[in-house]
């Protein structure tokens, strides 16, 4: 079965939804592991990132409900 962008953007609803938050680094760490490096890249900044692709479906999905920290990096819902 084929990886989607949806998968992985639903993997992390769930998880905000039973944790209430998800840190960008635990997110990096088990899309890399359970769903393949081709999800993940390396930004401007030299700090990994979710594909856009990925970040897209999960705003699709999530519709506002869920907010981005810039100072803990980490989705927590609003």
């Amino acid at each position: 079965m084929e990886i989607t962008e949806q998968q992985i953007a639903e993997w992390m609803v769930e998880e905000i939804r039973s944790k209430g938050n998800l840190h960008q680094s635990e997110a990096i760490d088990y899309v890399k592991a359970h769903f393949g490096e081709s999800f993940v890249f390396v930004n401007e900044k030299g700090n990994p990132s979710l594909s856009k692709e990925v970040k897209k479906a999960f705003r699709k999905l999530h519709k506002g409900r869920i907010a981005w920290d810039r100072d803990g990096f980490f989705w927590a819902w609003t």
